[in-house]
């Protein structure tokens, strides 16, 4: 397979890295590059940012708000923001439900939902893990009897990322406790997170972040208009959204962010007396690194160039993405961590500013790199746990 960009393609990468580097405002670019995280705040004022230029909905067609590139566009895109770095936009609203909108809703809900999405006027959210179905997601028990033109859910939810932040939510839910397969009695609907009787309660994770939450549902009245596709058909459509969940996952720009980033810290650390960037076994790991992202690469370029507009089938490669990226998301920030060495022990103190006014332990790219190493341990779980795309992989593409 050609690698090498067209020079149409070419001058496309020079136009979205110039755009980044003269729209994306100074201090977001400045505490993104520091290792932080992108807030709320930052997401949505980047988001229409991009919005504006028309580039925020990327893989959307045309005729829903999306600027209609190719496949590769789409990559260059991704890898750019992500390279830069500069925030994401929000996976929920663009790469998950609004693909879902597109393929699966009717004129009425594509008209309401998509040009926020887009803009971000409305936060989305996933309802889809529970306490008893994560990996086996067909097992849910959360569930929603019809009652004239409403459901009334009762149920819950867990590991609902950005739940305390969001303004809707897209469920699953059991319509039809009876089914003679489980997948056969779910619908997909989408809820208000202002309705009566939802509860969000906060779970903070190993990296001392409140980014994950519980949602629990006591009588929520939910109007059918709100479902998306036909009722306990909803099986279909989440398999739909998560094959473009997964599509994405690999964040190959973040993981050559990474190793850059790396890479030039480890000129400024020293080890036996030398600049780390000089110890063989650190270039070492650089290069298997880097070997294995051009595979992946090569990998992502298969499945792109193997879509066709429309199409609701998905690649069973898109397993391989997520499997291998998030491995390599996982090694290439451990690398970030241990280029910090000592330095990189986490201070929680700006968790817990009332009761301590100590300072840093260690430079807040080092610290902040130790965060997303530990957050990241949940990337084998997210999106399809590593053990699951495995199956997939041996069944759909290997044919075992």
């Amino acid at each position: 397979m050609d690698l090498s960009l067209s020079p149409d393609e070419s001058a496309f990468r020079d136009e979205v890295r110039g755009f980044i580097r003269d729209q994306l405002p100074d201090e977001i670019g400045e505490r993104m590059r520091s290792g932080h995280s992108a807030r709320k705040a930052d997401i949505v004022a980047w988001q229409r940012i991009l919005n504006k230029k028309g580039w925020a909905a990327y893989s959307w067609p045309e005729e829903w708000g999306g600027p209609g590139w190719s496949a590769v566009q789409r990559m260059i895109f991704l890898e750019e923001i992500q390279g830069a770095p500069a925030p994401e936009v929000n996976p929920f609203n663009i790469t998950m439900l609004g693909p879902v909108l597109i393929q699966f809703g009717s004129p009425e809900q594509k008209a309401r939902f998509l040009p926020r999405a887009a803009n971000l006027d409305d936060w989305w959210c996933q309802g889809f893990s529970e306490p008893g179905a994560g990996s086996d997601l067909a097992a849910l028990k959360t569930a929603a009897r019809r009652e004239g033109d409403e459901y009334v859910v009762n149920g819950q939810k867990i590991w609902t990322s950005t739940a305390h932040q969001a303004d809707w939510c897209f469920v699953l839910v059991r319509t039809d406790p009876h089914a003679a397969k489980r997948q056969e009695g779910i619908s997909f609907v989408l809820i208000d997170m202002k309705t009566p009787g939802i509860t969000v309660r906060p779970i903070v994770s190993i990296d001392g972040s409140h980014h994950l939450n519980e949602v629990f549902f006591d009588e929520v009245r939910v109007p059918v208009a709100m479902r998306i596709g036909e009722e306990n058909k909803g099986w279909d459509v989440a398999k739909f959204l998560l094959g473009n969940e997964r599509t994405g996952i690999a964040r190959l720009g973040k993981s050559k962010e990474r190793v850059k980033f790396a890479k030039e810290k480890a000129r400024e650390m020293r080890a036996h007396g030398r600049p780390l960037s000089e110890d063989h076994e650190f270039r070492r790991r650089i290069a298997q690194l880097e070997t294995e992202l051009k595979s992946l690469e090569i990998t992502q370029l298969r499945v792109l160039s193997a879509q066709k507009a429309g199409e609701g089938r998905q690649d069973p490669l898109t397993a391989v993405l997520k499997l291998k990226g998030t491995e390599l998301l996982q090694a290439t920030t451990e690398l970030a961590m241990d280029v910090g060495g000592p330095l990189s022990m986490p201070d929680w103190a700006d968790e817990l500013e009332a009761l301590s006014n100590e300072p840093e332990l260690g430079p807040v790219w080092a610290t902040e790199a130790t965060r997303s190493y530990l957050f990241l341990r949940a990337a084998s779980i997210y999106g399809g746990t590593n053990e699951i795309m495995k199956n997939i992989v041996s069944k759909a593409v290997l044919g075992l």
